[in-house]
């Protein structure tokens, strides 16, 4: 049957073979090594999934610099305002508009500064789902390598690019997640009642399979 096959696939030709092929995926297999290296930055940001993050935060980003920019103008403009009617009103109320316009002020601005945390974090929780999804297809991996250990590439003193998975695994994460979006983080299955199928002590839930985003 592989003879088979392979006669097929050479007979049609190599640009078809080709097309065949997942660009990203490289084609010598995992090398055997009880030991592989990943460069884990490289991994996330070079994934479809890592891309799709930057692209949207970058524009949230940019959202919030343009809305920024707005608001500064219309408070500039407002300042102006009031202190142009200082003249011709009594000092007691005047104070009081002041007042009122330095609370909202303060308010715009906590506001925004919560708008600016919260894109900052969306990159950190991105990344925790990144690696939360790749993790099942990392093991798989080093399963192949017959590596009892992954090591992160920038705490490894040297080593050989053969026994680097950084593309097989963005390969892979890529195929498997594409670029994310609608993806959850996992959850752990509920556990049954006390003795009826109770996991072993100290083994952990099963993850369960991420559902597409209804919206």
């Amino acid at each position: 049957m592989r003879a088979l096959l392979l006669a097929a696939a050479l007979a049609a030709g190599p640009a078809v073979a080709q097309d065949a092929l997942p660009v990203a995926e490289p084609p010598a297999a995992v090398p055997s090594s009880p030991v592989v290296v990943l460069d884990r930055d490289a991994l996330y940001a070079r994934s479809a999934f890592g891309r799709r993050v930057a692209a949207d935060v970058e524009a949230a980003s940019n959202d919030l610099a343009a809305e920024n920019r707005r608001l500064e103008s219309e408070l500039e403009a407002e300042e102006r305002a009031l202190t142009a009617r200082r003249e011709t009103m009594e000092p007691d109320a005047f104070r009081e508009l002041a007042a009122e316009f330095d609370t909202r002020v303060t308010a715009i601005r906590q506001a925004q500064d919560a708008k600016a945390r919260a894109i900052a974090q969306q990159t950190e929780r991105a990344q925790a789902l990144f690696l939360e999804q790749a993790n099942p297809i990392l093991v798989e991996l080093a399963r192949e390598a017959d590596a009892l250990v992954i090591l992160d590439k920038r705490f490894a003193i040297a080593s050989a690019d053969e026994i680097d998975i950084t593309a097989r695994a963005q390969a892979r994460i890529d195929a498997a997640l594409g670029d994310g979006a609608g993806l959850r983080p996992m959850a752990p299955r509920p556990r049954p009642p006390s003795g009826e199928g109770s996991p072993a002590p100290g083994a952990e839930p099963e993850p369960v399979a991420p559902r597409p985003d209804p919206g």
